[in-house]
């Protein structure tokens, strides 16, 4: 099956920014459908839970793009930042992206980890006790909320990016207790995180331009990773990777592929036996 001419992005978050130039080199345009609110799939300063894990979510706000639009591809982002699951002292993050065709049922999953997002937050009762985290973030251009640092579920405003609007924002959250000042993480807000956007897009349409050789259809690729890269020591499977599993999401064909390093034997130190 050929791609469309058109796709339909599932944001109100200006995320066409940075998903449609990748797409355009395809002959694909990006069409945002007028005032679909995907806010109602989940927010990242939580007053509306996530609907489900992050692909059921992205595949939510997929399909409301293709109902809002009536063009039968969808195409939605989306991000989760947190601790990194290994440093926790530092923040990680993860990006989605999803292409998902109705007229076949076809889904194609793209995925990139941030390992130095701007996220995070400080807790103040004036603009002078947040500066160093202002600086970090790179205010203005990366935009905070700010709600009551008790109830940070709650804030008294979002996309804040100049002082004025900062220091009216501290004075109503802080009445009580400290502030929270936290990084908008909306795409829009957050340059850092649209940059991630663009690169995830940049890899889904690499990926599209490649056809399965079994059907036709686009998008061949990286499905997961093959774990057990066998130890130098006992050769017994490490926590690091074998290789790839490449396919296609339409028909099913798979195929196995080593790691891009060419590495056939791990380090005893990745080893669960070797080093306990």
């Amino acid at each position: 099956m050929s791609l469309p001419g058109r796709v339909a992005l599932g944001t109100m978050h200006g995320k066409a920014a940075a998903i449609a130039p990748p797409l355009a080199r395809l002959g694909i345009a990006v069409v945002v459908p007028e005032g679909l609110d995907t806010d109602r799939f989940g927010t990242f300063t939580g007053e509306v839970p996530r609907a489900g894990s992050m692909i059921e979510a992205a595949r939510a706000k997929a399909q409301a793009a293709i109902a809002a639009s009536g063009l039968p591809v969808g195409l939605a982002s989306e991000g989760a930042y947190g601790p990194h699951p290994v440093l926790p002292f530092l923040a990680w993050g993860l990006e989605l992206l999803l292409w998902l065709d109705s007229r076949t049922g076809q889904e194609i999953v793209e995925t990139l980890a941030d390992e130095a997002p701007l996220y995070g937050h400080a807790d103040a009762t004036g603009p002078g006790d947040c500066d160093a985290f202002l600086a970090r973030i790179g205010f203005p251009a990366t935009a905070v909320v700010v709600a009551p640092a008790a109830e940070p579920l709650r804030p008294v405003a979002k996309g804040i990016r100049d002082r004025v609007a900062l220091k009216s924002a501290l004075r109503a959250a802080s009445a009580t207790g400290p502030a929270r000042v936290a990084t908008d993480m909306r795409a829009h807000m957050n340059p850092r995180r649209m940059a991630m956007i663009a690169r995830l897009a940049e890899h889904l349409a690499d990926r599209l331009g490649r056809t399965c050789t079994a059907c036709g259809a686009p998008g061949w690729g990286r499905l997961r990773l093959e774990p057990g890269l066998p130890c130098a020591w006992c050769g017994g499977p490490s926590v690091l990777a074998r290789g790839e599993v490449h396919g296609c999401t339409a028909c099913g064909v798979e195929r196995f592929v080593l790691r891009p390093d060419k590495l056939t034997a791990a380090d005893p130190g990745c080893c669960p036996a070797c080093n306990p």
